[in-house]
């Protein structure tokens, strides 16, 4: 019976997918991947269209990198084909994506719309947790204050709070006012929600303390999970509680890569407070967003189905990714997996790009990652590979492992180099799964790990010295390659001030020109 569903599915996706009118080579492609699918029915779809372009297949160091490649490309192909927005669409394993794409497409100025979904910063789990950090900076955000009293349920009906509004506007003070103190304010509640109350007051009171002395990123996990978000949300195993579970991830993430960037910039201003004006910038414009304009079309592969765009590039094509970690030695998930990437590759009309970054930041963390073994899939013949790419060599019969170590991180098991399986896991936000007293590998030697170069060496800062622009540093000279932990690789063309001011002004292959901080670049010099 089960065989019979999955033939009867298979069956009905190629009897939808009829009617192509993606090229030759496009469909040729993906009849090569899903060929690889033991469960369906066999069947060869055909285009009327021109052979046309071979499917693409760029490399990126990082998440972050790949997200300006994918920006840069588009730049390209609009100014040398005459595309327009709309004739452009980025599909995304999970929704949890979207953030870093979103925020370079605002850089670069690309209009763009979430399909199927909403922008990141406009998410309920995300807005929850901005709520508690708006609140933390300033408790007079009424706004705010209504939207956590009584999340996660802490037994704070909407009653009580209309009680309490009311004798807010009575007395002309805030709704934090009001809270701190109910009983001075003559609010009519039991004992039993005063103390309620009262816990909450001094849950947010502890929380502004604590901003006093933690970082934006620690006060950030701080109040996830003391609030209780972190197990709200972490005991939601379905589709939909993952989706917010790595959504939440990734704010963290974001918030991580904010005081970096600021740092390496030479910013003081990495608060929880300077985070959340930057936020409020980005959400400014979420709200601004005409639906019917010319725009690029940001969307999860699930949220593809019946669409096609002329242009269309599939990021994070990475093991662990997509195919999710959920499913790597389940072969039948495997080939479900399979056919959302088929139908992923056949959406592209005219051109399909696939990406994968060597790198992805997870919980604040860069983890080395290898290419999809579903890009092996597709029949090398109408695979262009984009710089010289060579994939991994995946052995035997096995779903997930690859035979040989490479460029792109590949150490025998996909996703991360299992020497560093004692030192590096995957932890959630929750606290669960953090190993006690472990140490944690540094990007610097990550990023030595996982790039095929003759020598490597650490950029360290001359020790003393007066400001003043240079041709050598203390490890970097200008014209040096060398690679940064997001922004990839780079050249050095400028160099400035010694000790702690030494700055390096670094012109990177897809992430634009950059000045930054040397104490805090963790630059890695290729020779």
């Amino acid at each position: 019976m089960l065989r019979f569903r999955d033939n009867y599915r298979a069956c009905k996706i190629f009897k939808l997918e009829q009617n192509y009118r993606s090229t030759q080579n496009i469909v040729d492609a993906a009849n090569s991947l899903i060929a690889k699918n033991e469960e369906q029915i066999r069947k060869t779809v055909f285009s009327k269209n021109a052979k046309g372009s071979r499917v693409t297949v760029f490399s990126s160091y990082s998440d972050y990198e790949e997200a300006y490649l994918v920006s840069a490309k588009i730049l390209d192909m609009m100014k040398e084909s005459g595309y327009s927005y709309a004739d452009f669409a980025i599909l995304y394993r999970t929704n949890a994506q979207s953030r870093i794409l979103e925020e370079t497409m605002r850089k670069r100025m690309i209009k763009y719309k979430i399909y199927g979904s909403q922008s990141f910063y406009q998410r309920k789990e995300i807005k929850d947790v901005i709520a508690y950090f708006r609140v933390v900076i300033n408790p007079s955000d009424e706004e705010s204050v209504k939207r956590i009293i009584n999340y996660p349920a802490r037994g704070i009906g909407d009653t009580t709070v209309d009680k309490l509004q009311s004798a807010a506007v009575s007395a002309n003070v805030s709704l934090w006012q009001v809270i701190s103190s109910p009983s001075e304010y003559a609010v009519a509640i039991n004992k039993g929600t005063a103390a309620k109350l009262r816990d909450f007051f001094l849950l947010i009171d502890d929380f502004r303390d604590q901003n006093k002395k933690m970082s934006a990123v620690e006060i950030a996990e701080y109040i996830i999970k003391r609030s209780g978000i972190a197990g709200t949300l972490f005991q939601d195993t379905s589709v939909e509680g993952i989706s917010r579970q790595e959504n939440v991830q990734e704010l963290l993430n974001a918030i991580n890569e904010f005081v970096s960037m600021r740092q390496e910039e030479g910013s003081e201003n990495t608060s929880l407070t300077d985070f959340l004006i930057e936020v409020s910038l980005m959400t400014d414009q979420d709200n601004d967003k005409d639906e019917n304009a010319d725009q690029v079309t940001l969307m999860t592969v699930h949220a593809a189905k019946g669409l096609e765009f002329k242009n269309v590039f599939i990021v994070g094509m990475e093991n662990d990714l997509f195919p999710s970690q959920r499913v790597m030695h389940n072969p039948r998930a495997i080939e479900e997996e399979r056919r959302l990437f088929y139908v992923a590759l056949t959406r592209a009309k005219e051109n399909c790009m696939i990406t994968f970054s060597k790198n992805r930041y997870r919980n604040g963390q860069s983890n080395t990652a290898t290419p999809s073994f579903f890009i092996e899939d597709i029949d090398s013949k109408y695979i262009d590979f984009h710089d010289n790419i060579e994939l991994p060599v995946r052995s035997g019969e096995s779903y997930s492992s690859f035979s040989r170590s490479n460029t792109y991180g590949g150490h025998g098991m996909p996703g991360r180099n299992p020497a560093w399986d004692a030192e590096v896991t995957w932890h959630d936000i929750s606290g669960k799964n953090r190993p006690a007293g472990k140490p944690v590998k540094s990007v610097r030697q990550q990023s030595a790990a996982s790039l095929n170069t003759t020598r490597m060496k650490s950029v360290e800062a001359a020790t003393a010295g007066s400001v003043a622009n240079v041709n050598t540093l203390e490890g970097l000279t200008v014209g040096n390659k060398v690679l940064h932990e997001r922004f990839g690789e780079g050249e050095v063309i400028a160099l400035e001030g010694m000790g702690g001011n030494a700055k390096a002004t670094v012109k990177f292959r897809n992430s634009g020109e950059k000045k930054l901080l040397l104490k805090f670049a963790k630059l890695v010099v290729c020779e």
